[in-house]
């Protein structure tokens, strides 16, 4: 089962270059040609019940996939041995951590699904962006895990942070070492793949809304609501906040 595909080296150079370029420059044309795009595309309005219960598995999930991934990719095993984190108990936090979190952004992305297949108006309402997406996102959770479960508990262990983890800090220094991805396990290079195609496509989905952030909220000043147009200056105590709306006379 712990298979290792040919694949060419240079893959392992040139396509997560390609991922990152098309991530960075990706985000940068949205922002200045799509600002109006940049959603989530909320179909709220049309059902709410499942999306309550589907969304906060799938983003609390994600947010400790998150965790993980930082914990054993980017930082060295050297470091974590070094505040006395034996590769054993490495290995039992990996797997049991992983496990929860993986198996939460599943769940999410089942219910999500289910919902978008279900609710008539949601299904309507997805496009072909979303679909391939959706398909993305559950090959990396499904590889991910395959990771987690199979090449660490079902058939035998592997220690990825010898070659999956110093190939991935390689690709920031200059001297980047595809070689380390050549002899791994397939379900490694198969997240891999996946997760770099998924990283390409991030900045033309629904998915550029992690990097939204309501900072406008803290600034903006009181909406206030009016009954009726009055000429008599408003004295209340959030007065301040209200602009006066532009009219013919003011163009005068």
């Amino acid at each position: 089962m712990n298979y290792t595909p040919h694949l060419p080296t240079e893959l392992w150079l040139i396509l997560p270059y390609v991922a990152f370029t098309s991530f960075v420059l990706g985000h940068i044309w949205r922002y200045r040609n799509d600002q109006f795009g940049w959603t989530t595309r909320s179909s709220q309005i049309y059902e709410s019940r499942l999306l309550r219960l589907g969304s906060p598995l799938f983003h609390f999930g994600m947010l400790g996939v998150f965790g993980g991934h930082v914990l054993g990719v980017l930082i060295p095993e050297s470091w974590t041995a070094a505040v006395g984190i034996s590769e054993h108990a490495y290995h039992v936090i990996a797997v049991g951590a992983g496990s929860i979190a993986g198996l939460s952004v599943l769940a999410g992305v089942g219910i999500l699904l289910y919902r978008r297949l279900t609710v008539t108006a949601v299904r309507k309402a997805t496009t072909t962006n979303d679909k391939f997406m959706y398909v993305l996102l559950t090959a990396a959770l499904v590889s991910g895990l395959l990771n987690t479960w199979g090449s660490n508990l079902l058939w035998g262990t592997y220690n990825y942070r010898e070659s999956v983890s110093p190939w991935f800090r390689s690709l920031f220094s200059l001297n980047p070492s595809p070689e380390l991805m050549v002899d791994t396990p397939w379900t490694f290079q198969l997240h891999g793949l996946v997760v770099l195609t998924l990283v390409a496509m991030w900045p033309y989905t629904r998915l550029v809304h992690m990097f939204s952030a309501p900072i406008g909220y803290f600034t903006r000043p009181y909406i206030v609501y009016r009954h009726k147009q009055s000429d008599a200056p408003d004295t209340r105590r959030y007065a301040r906040a209200w602009d006066s709306p532009v009219t013919p006379e003011r163009w005068r």
